[in-house]
């Protein structure tokens, strides 16, 4: 997935993380042992850095793993991270307690999904949610973005689909900002070509599960409830699903200090319910 030219040169990249993260060279130099005048070397190329430096820097620069692969290809050391296919027996333990962890969350939807948001793993809780979705959406890889946002997907079913849909594209030039990639940049602009919600998120027609009427209240009663107030401490999804809506703050979470490519861009998505009716009807779902 990275777009990194052979001929750009270490330093010159280096000096551009740097200076993405907002980092003096003295801050840099203090964080990694060293001195401004030798990163400073560095950066314009009069010095060559050992393959411990660059990894030094990459940490507290905080670049991806595979980032970091492609700086010490460029300075012409090997790379220092693997790239184990998911599938690989070596991960097995890996795929293992990725399967528990979302059966644990049932009846709560959660998925994993890879670097370019291909889901590679997903609950019973997920199925539910794309009961309803285009065939061809559903064919594999499924990808989460395009299964959210497409006209075909969820996107008609979400009521606060432009405050979503923002934060979606936020979240993908945050990583593109961070991954570099030609393939996640085409991504990002099919999703963005998708139609975007005209004026603002719907407010009326279908009844909120958390705005009053409770768990299995039908569609119609107390017409233009609307969604619920946004929380106080995440933006929620209010989804439609079997005439009424759900409401849901979604958590991400990632490995911790990974020591290989794949997993270091694997995503661990939940979606927990924002209101206890939301909770009681997912258990009925799926009781």
């Amino acid at each position: 997935m990275t777009t990194v030219a052979l001929d750009t040169g270490v330093g010159p990249l280096l000096r551009s993380w740097r200076e993405q993260r907002r980092i003096s060279q003295l801050e840099l130099a203090l964080r990694a042992d060293s001195s401004a005048r030798h990163i400073s070397f560095i950066e314009t190329g009069r010095s060559r850095p050992s393959e411990d430096m660059i990894l030094r820097l990459a940490e507290h620069l905080d670049i991806p793993v595979r980032e970091r692969n492609a700086l010490l290809v460029v300075a012409g050391y090997a790379p220092r991270y693997t790239q184990t296919a998911l599938d690989d027996p070596a991960l097995g333990a890996l795929r293992e307690g990725m399967e528990r962890l979302l059966q644990g969350y049932d009846p709560y939807p959660a998925l994993v999904v890879d670097g370019m948001y291909n889901v590679v793993a997903a609950n019973r809780g997920i199925a539910m949610l794309l009961e309803g979705v285009a065939g061809h959406l559903l064919a594999p890889p499924l990808n989460a973005m395009r299964l959210t946002l497409h006209p075909e997907g969820l996107a008609p079913r979400i009521r606060n689909l432009r405050e979503w849909r923002a934060d979606l594209l936020a979240q993908m030039e945050r990583q593109i900002a961070l991954a570099r990639s030609a393939e996640l940049r085409e991504l990002y602009e099919e999703v963005a070509g998708y139609p975007a919600p005209e004026g603002t998120d719907r407010a009326e027609g279908t009844e909120t599960a958390g705005s009053g009427g409770g768990a299995g209240s039908p569609v119609g009663e107390n017409a233009g409830a609307g969604p619920a107030s946004p929380l106080p401490f995440a933006l929620p999804l209010h989804i439609e699903h079997g005439g009424r809506v759900l409401s849901f703050v979604c958590s991400i979470a990632t490995f911790n200090t990974p020591m290989d490519v794949t997993v270091a861009e694997l995503a661990i998505e939940t979606f927990l319910p924002a209101d206890p009716a939301t909770a009681d009807h997912l258990r009925t779902l799926t009781s």
